[in-house]
């Protein structure tokens, strides 16, 4: 099968909810193969280290894809509730920042990866680990 054809199946089988999902779930296992280690760095030189090995490209694929969602969410098509949207959108710009802070050095990959989890968990129909019912 090629891709184009198996893209094409995964857009008629899966919802629009579904595909985000599954592009939150793979940006934040990224994350996660990196966040105890570069949060526990205790050098600079570690970090960088941490960065190079595919951290960095993990941290712009998440910004990039808050970006869109972002996009997504301000548009006057959006069809969710404006409350959740503007709770959305400002966890984007959360994410835009964290991710600016994480990429000059800082600790914070964790933060990202529970924010994402959270998303993901939500999408899914599930609360949120820790949440109260």
């Amino acid at each position: 099968m090629s891709i184009a054809a198996y893209k094409t199946t995964i857009r008629e089988s899966e919802s629009p909810r579904q595909i985000e999902r599954r592009i939150i779930a793979r940006i934040t296992a990224g994350l996660s193969r990196h966040a105890e280690a570069y949060d526990g760095a205790e050098s600079a030189t570690a970090r960088s280290m941490i960065m190079a090995e595919g951290l960095m490209s993990d941290l712009l694929d998440n910004q990039k894809l808050w970006n869109e969602l972002r996009f997504d969410l301000a548009s006057p098509e959006n069809a969710l509730p404006a409350e959740l949207r503007a709770g959305l959108i400002s966890l984007a710009f959360w994410v835009d920042r964290q991710t600016s802070t994480v990429l000059g050095g800082s600790a914070g990959v964790g933060a990202l990866v529970r924010i994402n989890s959270s998303v993901a968990a939500g999408l899914a129909g599930q609360a949120p680990e820790g949440a109260v019912a």
